[in-house]
This record gives C-alpha cells, sequence and structure tokens, in this order.
C-alpha cells in the first residue's frame, strides 16, 4: 500500500509540475513581447521560460531574415544553398509583413511569389476553415506515430516462445493495452515538440498546424497535457497488464521527450544530448521495454528490462539495430532544418560541420547497419549447426537477410540523385528512411 501511495505521489508531483511548465510556456508564447522581438525574455516572465534566452541571445536577430548573416564560417554553404531552400516563398512573405525595412528582402520575386504573400498575409477569416480531426491527425507527426504502431505487435511475436502463442488471445490484449498509452505518449512527445518550436518551425516546417495557424496554443497545450495524463495513468491502471516494462516505456519516454524539448533543459540545443534522447527512446526504451511487457503481460514470464537486455539475445539485438537507426534518424532530420536551427541557435551536427557531411556520414552508417544485418543473418542461416535449427527457422533467417540486403541498396540508390544543400530533396529522402523504418518491423518476427 505505501507502494502505491509512493507512486501516486510520485505522479501527481510530475503531472503538477508539467501543469505549470506548460501554463508558463502558453503565457510566454503568447506575449506581444515574444511575438515580436523572438525568444527574448521580457521582464517578469516566469523562470522557467528563461532557457529560451539561449535561442535568441542576440535580439537584433529577427524570424526569417538573420540567415543573411554568417552564423559561423561553417554556414557558407547554408547561405549559399539558400536560394534553393524549399520554403523561400514563405520566409520571403515573413520579412515582408513583418515590416523590417530590409530592402532586398523583396527583390526579385515573382509574380507567384507574390500571390503567395498575398496567401500568407490573409486575416483568418480568409482562409479556409481545416476540420480539428485534419488538424488532429497533422499534430501526432503521423510518421512517428505510425512507427511506434508497428512497433508494439513486432516485439510482442519476436518475445514469444513459438508463433504460436504469439497469435494467442492473451498477446492480443496485452498487444492493445500496451497500444493506447503508447500512441498518447507518442502525441504528447512529437506536440510538446510543436509548442517549443513554433517560431523555428515556421521557416523549417511552416505546413505544421501550430505554425501554420491551424491549431492554437491554448488547444495544443490542452491536448499534450491530457494525453500526458491518459499515458501515464492506463500504464498504472491494472496489475497484471500494466507491467514494468511498460511503464519503463512509458516514463522513460516521457521524460526524455520533455527534457528534449522543454525549458530548462531543452537538450535539443546540445546535439550530442540531443541524439541521446532520441537513440534511447528508439533504441532501449522502446524494443527493451515493450519486449519486457510483452513476456510478464503476454506469455506469463515475470522478467525486466534489465534482465531482458542482459539475457535474451533478441531483445538486445534488436535494441542494438533499432538504437543505430534511431541515430541516423536523429542526425538526419536535422539536414533539411539547417537554416531554421543556424538562426534560433540549435547548434546541431549539421550547423556545425555542414549539410552534406551529415548527410554523407549518415546514408553510409545506415547502408553498412543493414548490410551486417543481412550477412549475419545469412551467416546463421547456412552455417549454423543443422542438428539446432530447423528449415523454418532457416527460412525465417534467409527472410530477414533478403530484407536487408535490399534495404541497404535501397538507401544507396535513393541518396544518389539527393542534394544535400537541398532542403526538399533532403526531407523527401528522410520520409524514405522512415519508411525502411516500418518495413524493418514489418520483419521484426521472423528475426529469430
Amino acid at each position: 500500500m505505501q507502494k502505491n501511495f509512493a507512486v501516486i505521489r510520485g505522479v501527481s508531483s510530475f503531472l503538477f509540475i508539467m501543469t505549470m511548465l506548460m501554463n508558463d510556456l502558453s503565457a510566454a508564447f503568447q506575449s506581444p513581447a515574444i511575438l515580436s522581438h523572438g525568444f527574448g525574455i521580457p521582464n517578469g516572465q516566469s523562470l522557467a521560460m528563461s532557457a529560451f534566452s539561449n535561442i535568441g541571445q542576440n535580439n537584433n536577430i529577427h524570424l526569417g531574415c538573420a540567415w543573411k548573416n554568417n552564423i559561423h564560417n561553417n554556414h557558407q554553404t547554408l547561405s549559399s544553398s539558400s536560394s534553393k531552400y524549399h520554403q523561400s516563398n514563405h520566409y520571403h512573405s515573413r520579412c515582408k509583413s513583418s515590416q523590417l525595412g530590409v530592402a532586398d528582402a523583396t527583390a526579385g520575386i515573382s509574380s507567384n511569389d507574390e500571390s503567395s504573400e498575398r496567401d500568407s498575409t490573409s486575416t483568418p477569416s480568409q482562409k479556409k476553415k481545416v476540420s480539428f480531426p485534419i488538424v488532429l491527425w497533422r499534430f501526432t507527426r503521423p510518421h512517428t506515430l505510425i512507427g511506434s504502431a508497428l512497433a508494439i505487435p513486432a516485439l510482442h511475436i519476436l518475445a514469444a516462445p513459438t508463433y504460436q502463442q504469439a497469435f494467442s488471445t492473451a498477446a492480443a490484449i496485452s498487444t492493445f493495452f500496451a497500444m493506447i498509452p503508447s500512441l498518447l505518449m507518442n502525441l504528447y512527445i512529437t506536440g510538446l515538440n510543436q509548442i517549443t518550436d513554433v517560431e523555428i518551425d515556421k521557416i523549417n516546417k511552416p505546413q505544421l498546424p501550430i505554425a501554420a495557424g491551424d491549431l492554437s496554443l491554448g488547444t495544443a497545450n490542452v491536448i499534450v497535457i491530457l494525453s500526458l495524463i491518459a499515458s501515464l495513468a492506463m500504464g498504472m491502471m491494472s496489475s497484471t497488464l500494466g507491467s514494468q516494462g511498460l511503464n519503463v516505456a512509458l516514463w522513460g519516454s516521457g521524460i526524455l521527450g520533455t527534457m528534449y524539448s522543454l525549458p530548462p533543459f531543452r537538450l535539443k540545443r546540445f546535439p550530442l544530448l540531443a541524439a541521446f534522447c532520441i537513440v534511447a527512446v528508439r533504441g532501449a526504451v522502446i524494443n527493451a521495454g515493450f519486449f519486457a511487457h510483452a513476456m510478464t503481460a503476454a506469455y506469463g514470464i515475470e522478467t525486466t528490462v534489465l534482465d531482458c537486455l542482459r539475457s535474451n539475445l533478441r531483445c538486445l539485438s534488436s535494441s542494438l539495430f533499432f538504437a543505430v537507426f534511431g541515430i541516423v534518424i536523429a542526425l538526419m532530420k536535422d539536414v533539411p532544418d539547417a537554416i531554421g536551427d543556424a538562426q534560433f541557435n540549435i547548434r546541431s551536427f549539421t550547423v556545425r560541420i555542414g549539410q552534406i557531411k551529415v548527410f554523407t556520414a549518415m546514408r553510409r552508417l545506415l547502408t553498412g547497419l543493414f548490410f551486417g544485418v543481412g550477412l549475419g543473418f545469412v551467416r546463421s542461416a547456412f552455417f549454423a549447426n543443422t542438428e539446432t535449427i530447423s528449415a523454418t527457422l532457416r527460412g525465417c533467417r534467409m527472410v530477414v537477410a533478403l530484407c536487408a540486403f535490399g534495404a541497404g541498396l535501397s538507401v544507396r540508390k535513393e541518396a544518389q540523385n539527393v542534394n544535400a544543400e537541398d532542403s526538399g530533396e533532403v526531407y523527401k529522402y528522410y520520409m524514405h528512411l522512415w519508411k525502411l523504418f516500418y518495413a524493418s518491423y514489418l520483419v521484426l518476427p521472423f528475426a529469430r
């Protein structure tokens, strides 16, 4: 009973802190001083928002126009490629509407650009209203939501002692029970990131609902807070299905996602810490957490996350594979965001060393990962002891090997014509990597 009271007190404290921070966040973003001067903290602002001063330390940096200054000697490549930037129309319209007085901000704008300006400066009453379900779907960042939705059933099948048990009623109930809170936690993490990155997203991702003006900050705050509360509550509401593995996955993702986006931590400002958050969540937290949950809730084998990582080769291998894939996602996603990140002092690896180097390194890393997995499963299929491996298991391993080789070739082929300094082309390639991420979870049940 004392343990339950301690857990409840801990949850209450965490939710109280989160609510206070989100209230500060909402008030700060609605402040006229911030709307007109970026992220400079006005007098009297909450201490919880003071970390944003690191994002806009130079109050002379104006949104949409500061990229013309050489932020760093490594940014010459970014400046030279800005004419190819896929959001240039958005940039010009912001410069004009904010009346910054930069004469060359509107120079060379074609008639199509002028039409874009008229659309972007239209009043809210003139803008076509988007239905709330569509806005909410965009707010979830669907590509991340789909990845989480595929991971849970795949890990349940991988954790099953036999394929017959993987398709049992107990496994289906465990999968469904874990699915809902995990998707709510995914919504909380991605939503919080959008709330804290509104001005950056207006440059890097203007199509996102808050940046586009389709979703208010107040409504977004309500959505993420309710998602967090519901997710954590569901994880603890059942003594049998609310396993240690499930709660590690939910709490671990929630804490790291909060520290990634929210002041005073805002770890996304620091390349190594930002990459660590994404790698930890996509690697150990999700894979080992849901693997341990499946073992306990679906198959009745009491275990913990650490025990699975130490003693189960399938759990350890899948966690390492998706941890490396997480590194690629973490660094590749910053390549098309280089201009906006540099402007707001988000010192990502792309901002520090350049788009081409990061793009090339991540392409090679992912190609090597897939080819390495393919070779490993070929070896285990043909050179394992024939007395201990069945024909079915040998076939499963060959399926994984062939899929891995195909994915590795796809990584190289799709990258051949991509200009690493063209944000539109890089973003399209980045989404192709997410498709390979989904495919990896579809193939994962065969990796035995």
